[in-house]
């Protein structure tokens, strides 16, 4: 996968500290491949959401719309569908293999990663994150809460699941971060079919190394560029819907920037310590 072409210049702004995120519209595998080519090793850590192809057992299930598949009719025409989530097992490991891979390359060594899944292709995620060459470390799990898809003598289908790892050695350092996130989606914090909430990627972004860029080559409606400006990190989104770019940038805009560190409050001397008075000069 060779590809000399350089990245857009807003995504090198970001790299060179010029500026904190950008969104780039795009397919994925072709700037991940460029990505790999031209800045190796520049992005310190990737979370992302790329599309499950899950939804079904069967074909049929499958060549469904995203709308048909994860939303239910209450919600029906609220959001856009979305591309890419018709593959089978086979080719979803496959193709998450190819990104994977290239996104490796475009990481440096150590660097997490954070991929989104269901419970049906967690396995096949599991994989081909290691047929990518990242070191697979475990799962971590989204609780939904209560709210998330009832079914009558069945076990609620309330979690989906961060299959995480790193490339290569991972430094043991850092915060200790939970193994559960509990969350519930929000309407109005749903801006993408399958969205997930700001304070559960607010929560995830803790495990990125001070100073990294994040990469998230899936971005959708931009979760983990907003999450990321409020943090004060920097980030680079790639999305191929020309629809969810906008959604990006209209949230990055009105998106809450930290607050700068506050100045030190002045100490009070302590009895004794005050500063002599100084002296005048005498005029005669």
């Amino acid at each position: 996968m060779n590809d000399p072409r350089p990245l857009p210049a807003s995504v090198l702004a970001v790299l060179a500290g010029e500026t904190d995120v950008a969104i780039v519209h795009g397919e994925a595998l072709d700037l991940l491949a460029r990505a790999a080519e031209t800045v190796p090793e520049a992005f310190g850590a990737l979370v992302t959401d790329p599309p499950y192809s899950s939804g079904g057992a069967f074909r049929s299930d499958r060549a469904q719309t995203t709308e048909a598949k994860y939303v239910g009719t209450d919600q029906a025409g609220l959001r856009a569908s979305f591309s890419g989530d018709n593959r089978d097992q086979r080719s979803f490991a496959y193709w998450s293999a190819l990104w994977l891979s290239a996104a490796c390359r475009a990481c440096r060594p150590g660097a997490p990663i954070c991929l989104f899944s269901d419970w049906r292709q967690a396995p096949t995620a599991s994989d081909a994150l290691q047929a990518g060459g990242w070191v697979w470390r475990g799962l971590a799990v989204w609780d939904k809460t209560e709210g998330a898809r009832p079914y009558k003598g069945r076990f609620r289908a309330q979690a989906e699941f961060i299959a995480w790892g790193s490339n290569g050695p991972m430094p043991a350092e850092g915060p200790v971060l939970p193994g559960v996130f509990r969350y519930p989606v929000t309407q109005a914090d749903k801006h993408h079919q399958t969205g997930k909430p700001t304070p559960l990627l607010l929560d995830i972004l803790r495990i990125v190394p001070p100073g990294a860029v994040i990469l998230d080559p899936f971005a959708g409606s931009g979760t983990t560029l907003v999450a990321a400006r409020m943090l004060g990190l920097r980030a680079v989104g790639f999305e191929l819907l020309a629809h969810n770019v906008a959604t990006t940038e209209a949230r990055l805009a009105a998106a809450p920037r930290p607050l700068p560190p506050a100045a030190p409050a002045p100490q009070p001397r302590l009895p004794g310590t005050e500063a002599p008075p100084k002296e005048t000069a005498a005029h005669g």
